[in-house]
């Protein structure tokens, strides 16, 4: 397997990341055929060009509508018709997941209700061949990371059925705020060089933020904007080589953040309260040691280990709820395994759990303390005797979600 990283340094737009997919090599019936699952068959024409910007060569794609109405076509809409297709269920949650974002952020940007949001400015037709088709291709390339570069900003106004709005465009502005993308300041084009569309892709599908540590390239997909600017106006995708350091299969790489402060002005029970109301605003782990501070005053390490997107409510329970008025903060990664939550039928009933897949192919269960907990007091047995059943009952396990 391969890794994949977007090159969207220069732009990055639904149709600009499509075409250079097809240029690494992905079928056309890739992309029509579940588009024809959504009943859309005859309702398009995708249109494959090779060309040129500022003299190199790439793909360009564009997407002709023949007999859809997008005039009134509603996230509701367009949710109802992406469930009740055939696509297959890894697909359509992709899909489901890019509009999702798409609707609640221009619900949020214009005041209204999310089921009612009109999807006439990103053009139902062409949103939907965007979506699907990069998604469709992702799944063909299947990829074992994603690695997107952070996208430019754009500057000055751009045209659109609300009038003259000011670039970033208010849903590409909302959407970077919101998931802690970053905006790239580009002096050299003036207009929208991240479409909604673009960034909105860029959520749903990324591994993680920021170029890989080194390239090892296989191949290389060119994906040209419609727009004509003093500097190319493209998109690169290249297929990588499995990493070297990449220890062996069925290992993710994920983004996560650690923060830190030094505290030696707080009780024992403050500190305690502080703990628990960071693992309720999301923390994934809260760690905290003794240390010895200047003067020979005795402090304590608080260390949280989150998710970027949880950083600024995080901020907000550190400066609320401590004595601390600095918090040190980085961005790091980290390898984990695929896993899945579900359930065990057992003598003592259904028994929530984690699947794991280990780097040789077996799949392993484990149960939450609090869970094991919970059963054993429920039963009047032991901690272990309810490992032991779950052990025995593995092969009753039901996913209730897909792996992460």
């Amino acid at each position: 397997m391969k890794n994949l990283f977007i090159d969207c340094s220069l732009g990055v737009s639904g149709d600009m990341l499509l075409a250079a997919l097809i240029d690494l090599g992905v079928p056309l019936e890739e992309i029509n055929r579940p588009l024809e699952l959504l009943g859309l068959k005859g309702s398009y024409s995708l249109i494959v060009d090779e060309s040129k910007s500022c003299g190199l060569r790439g793909l360009k794609v564009t997407v002709e509508e023949k007999a859809f109405n997008t005039k009134h076509r509603t996230w509701l809409d367009i949710r109802g018709l992406i469930e009740n297709s055939s696509l297959p269920r890894t697909l359509k949650k992709k899909v489901l997941n890019i509009f999702k974002l798409l609707a609640e952020t221009e619900a949020s940007v214009h005041g209204v209700n999310v089921d009612q949001v009109h999807f006439h400015e990103l053009s139902c037709i062409d949103s939907l061949v965007d979506i699907v088709g990069v998604c469709s291709s992702l799944e063909y390339l299947a990829p074992e990371i994603i690695f997107w570069d952070y996208p430019p900003a754009g500057s000055g106004l751009v045209e659109t059925s609300h009038g003259s709005l000011l670039v970033p465009v208010p849903a590409v502005l909302q959407l970077a705020a919101k998931h802690n993308v970053r905006l790239i300041s580009d002096d050299n084009a003036s207009g929208e060089l991240t479409t909604p569309t673009g960034i909105a892709l860029m959520i749903g599908l990324a591994d993680t933020f920021g170029k890989p540590d080194f390239f090892e390239i296989d191949s290389i997909g060119i994906g040209l904007g419609h727009r004509e600017l003093v500097r190319p106006n493209l998109l690169r995708a290249c297929l990588l080589k499995k990493f070297d350091c990449k220890p062996s299969d069925g290992l993710k790489w994920q983004e996560i953040a650690v923060q830190e402060s030094w505290i030696d002005d707080a009780t024992p029970e403050d500190l305690s309260f502080l703990v628990d109301r960071l693992r309720n605003a999301g923390a994934l782990e809260v760690i905290s040691q003794p240390i010895q501070m200047k003067k020979g005053r005795l402090g304590v390490s608080i260390k949280v280990i989150a998710k970027p997107k949880d950083l600024v409510k995080l901020r907000l329970v550190w400066f609320e709820f401590s004595s601390s008025i600095g918090i040190r903060e980085k961005i790091e990664g980290r390898w984990i395994l695929s896993r899945r939550i579900g359930t065990c039928l057992t003598s003592y009933g259904k028994i929530l759990v984690k699947q794991v897949r280990r780097p040789d192919g077996n799949l392993t269960l484990k149960a939450e303390h609090d869970e094991l907990c919970r059963i054993s007091l429920a039963n009047g047995v032991s901690v272990e005797e309810v490992r032991k059943e779950i052990i025995l009952s593995s092969d009753t396990f039901v996913e209730d979600e897909d792996w992460t």
